[in-house]
């Protein structure tokens, strides 16, 4: 492949909700460009983009991934993102990196959960937008309808830069709103077309169109502006140029109409992409750290070499990849990197440009590209690559948090030193994506972003650490507390010839303040206790906390005072004082009404209106509190507070009581009490595990 200069490279993040035609969309692009012979096709397992067996099998893509395309003298870095919910928040590397994201809407159904989803990500990241409407040649599709609700939903912004002429299964032309010409696309899928000048009704409405465009250009940009006003429109030249400005500054929303099954509308959308959508270094300011304190860098081959690495891939028959963007400065091979991560060094002996499940090796990237290396040592997701003497860190991707837990066990007691092994690479290749061994409830508890996340990443744990699991609910961390002062004293004597043991303790507890924790003093006065037992005593609390005392559960959120006691001049000891200690506290507890506290979780849920019924009557049989509703374009959001106790497998619930268009976050919130009648059936279960 030839050298591509920065101003040369474009970087399009395909995004959207599942069964909008993403991977399509690439595959007409690939075809179109001359990247293949031949598209491929989902139901046949042949496409670039969707190359594992396990995409090919579940028909999804579960992997972001990156292709490459050559347009005139262009370069277009593809990435096609996953819509899958379980797998959306993939998109999170991607948004990052781009330089512009296309976000694709069905033609039929409109705005979903996953475009407000996908969104998010690209406002977050202060990504460059445009819209693909695709499926215009299905029977019951309507670009303007479509058009009409994105306007409504992400503003006057969206605006059409190519519109149809035809719809439904005749859909094969459209009318260039910037071009003002008429295109003809063929129906032998190759996407070869014709154009000619406009006519009739369609060229009045393409002139309607230009005039909103065209304000919409002025408005972002004093000059223009003040030309507007003054001559009432503006030159073909300024109108290119106020365009480009425009959407970099993500003023302008562009939207185009395709089929990507028949391979129209695919050649107008890459005339606009390759004339009017931002180079890498069209983007502004890109945000540094150097020394903990933020700093605004350029992409540009003016400066010292910088790496990103956004994802880690390890389906490629190459082993793992680290692939990466180039932030500043020119990379060729042989260079030593310094990884400001782990501040270990990394030798880069051959450069590749990544190509679905391929790669291409290159003599050297510009900034602003997408490249990838194999094997590197010391390197993952999220990490920094600069040259020696380079102090320049990227901040890291935020990935959204997960929505579901399972407690795994290995199948054999022999695997468990393989499990964590291969949990651990699992997580490093995919960050939405946990895995914690928890000390307190003695389980080993994954996270993800949903059943199929999980299972499809146990599937790879099996076929590359040969590590089997058996899943289990997870235990939840409930916590022990008082609700009342209360006093006990403890006597501990132990005889049995030779040296006893001895310990008297005298001790009050009262509720403390919530996340105060465990928190010990002593008030002793006069001899009755040396006060070198101090110690000893609050070991013993301190282990009797840990432990728990009413259900096996953490105690929190209490105040200990040792303040008397007694002692033996012989049989006094530390292990004698460590054991009145716990001794004492339980005592203190029977009295001081201890309840079990529980994690609270604050709970989004964005569906669509007509489960609001549903969805609100649910939350309220897991213990729920509704706290707040809003809405977002035609989507409900409900916000409440549940238990965690009560969320197990909630996403599996939602997505049954929503036909699968049903999102949701959970994100711990606070611990709360426990109602009496679950304390009872918590304690009743504890005293059965322990007496078996």
């Amino acid at each position: 492949m030839k050298e591509f200069q920065t101003d040369e490279i474009r970087n399009i993040a395909f995004l959207g909700h599942a069964g909008t035609g993403k991977t399509t969309i690439v595959e007409a692009i690939l075809h179109y460009t001359g990247a293949t012979s031949k598209m491929g096709k989902i139901d046949e397992g042949n496409t670039k983009s969707d190359y594992t067996d396990i995409e090919k099998e579940k028909k999804h893509s579960l992997n972001s991934t990156v292709l490459v395309a050559e347009h005139k003298k262009y370069k277009i870095n593809i990435f096609d993102t996953p819509g899958y919910l379980d797998f959306v928040n993939d998109s999170k590397s991607i948004t990052r990196v781009a330089d512009m994201g296309m976000i694709i809407v069905h033609a039929e159904h409109g705005c979903e959960v996953g475009t407000d989803l996908v969104y998010k990500f690209v406002e977050e990241d202060n990504l460059p937008l445009g819209f693909i409407v695709n499926h215009i040649d299905r029977d019951k599709s309507d670009f303007d309808k479509v058009v009409e609700e994105l306007q409504e939903t992400y503003g006057n912004g969206a605006v059409p830069f190519v519109i149809p002429v035809t719809q439904h299964a005749s859909f094969s032309k459209v009318a260039d709103v910037i071009t003002q010409k008429i295109y003809t696309f063929s129906l032998d899928g190759k996407g070869t077309m014709d154009s000619e000048e406009l006519t009739g009704d369609i060229k009045d409405k393409v002139e309607s169109i230009r005039e909103k465009l065209m304000e919409s250009v002025a408005e972002s940009d004093e000059a223009l502006l003040e030309k507007f006003f003054e001559e009432g429109s503006l030159s073909d030249e300024e109108l290119m140029t106020g365009i480009n400005k425009a959407i970099a500054t993500r003023q302008l929303f562009p939207i185009f109409p395709l089929s990507a099954t028949t391979n129209v509308g695919t050649g107008t959308f890459l005339e606009a992409a390759t004339s009017y959508f931002p180079a890498p270094d069209q983007r502004g300011a890109i945000m540094g750290l150097k020394g903990g304190e933020k700093v605004e860098m350029k992409i540009s081959d003016n400066d010292k070499l910088s790496l990103f690495v956004f994802k880690t891939n390890a389906e490629s028959h190459a082993g793992e990849l680290s692939i990466f963007k180039v932030m500043t400065g020119k990379l060729l091979p042989g260079v030593d990197l310094n990884n400001q991560n782990s501040g270990k060094s990394e030798k880069i002996s051959q450069i590749f440009i990544p190509n679905g499940k391929e790669k291409f090796e290159v003599a050297h990237l510009h900034a602003g590209d997408i490249g990838t290396v194999a094997k590197l040592k010391s390197t993952r997701t999220n990490d920094t690559l600069t040259e020696k003497g380079f102090d320049i860190k990227y901040p890291a991707i935020q990935y959204p948090l997960p929505v579901i837990r399972e407690a795994v066990l290995p199948k054999s007691r022999a695997d468990e030193d393989k499990l964590k092994e291969g949990l651990q690479t699992l997580m490093d290749i995919d960050p939405t994506f946990s895995y914690e061994i928890d000390p307190e409830l003695k389980q080993t508890v994954i996270s993800g972003q949903g059943t199929l996340h999980l299972q499809v990443m146990l599937e790879k744990l099996k076929a590359r650490f040969n590590v089997e699991v058996n899943l289990i609910q997870p235990k939840v961390g409930f916590r022990e507390t008082i609700t009342k002062p209360g006093e006990g004293k403890y006597r501990h004597k132990k005889q049995s010839g030779g040296a006893g043991q001895f310990a008297e303790v005298w001790m009050r507890v009262r509720p403390g303040e919530p996340g105060s924790g465990v928190v010990f003093r002593d008030t002793l006065v006069g001899q009755n206790v040396d006060r070198v037992f101090v110690p000893s005593v609050e070991k013993g609390v301190k282990q009797i906390c840990e432990e728990g005392i009413v259900a096996g559960y953490k105690v929190t959120d209490i105040e200990v005072d040792f303040y008397d006691g007694k002692m033996h001049p012989v049989d006094s000891k530390d292990i004698a004082f460590q054991i009145a200690g716990r001794g004492a506290l339980k005592e203190c507890f029977a009295v001081a009404k201890p309840v079990l506290l529980e994690p609270i979780y604050n709970l989004e849920v964005t569906i669509p209106e007509e489960y609001m019924g549903d969805v609100m009557g649910d939350i309220s049989t897991r213990r729920g509190k509704v706290s707040g509703m809003d809405s977002s374009g035609k989507y409900q959001i409900i916000k409440a507070q549940v238990p965690l106790s009560e969320l197990y497998h909630y996403g599996t619930t939602l997505r049954s009581m929503t036909q699968g268009k049903g999102l949701f976050a959970q994100k711990f919130s606070h611990y709360d009490r426990v109602p009496g009648d679950v304390q009872e059936k918590i304690v009743a279960e504890s005293q059965k595990e322990k007496e078996e």
